[in-house]
């Protein structure tokens, strides 16, 4: 069971990214309606990072070069 779990955090992790990347690599973490799970996921693997603004916060993704 665990295994499927992985999975899914696995698959659906990566759908935010790439909708991320093609759309300009942040968004107001209000506004993500992926769950707590996977944005700590990608937040553990070190793939996208949180910054305050001041006025909000943005989930944006880490460039890899």
């Amino acid at each position: 069971m665990a295994n499927v779990v992985d999975n899914y955090v696995e698959r659906t992790s990566a759908r935010l990214l790439r909708s991320r990347r093609r759309s300009g690599g942040s968004i107001p973490l209000h506004r993500i309606q992926f769950s707590q799970t996977i944005v700590q996921y990608l937040l553990d693997k070190k793939l996208v990072q949180v910054q305050n603004t001041g006025y909000g916060f943005l989930l944006a993704v880490m460039e890899r070069f």
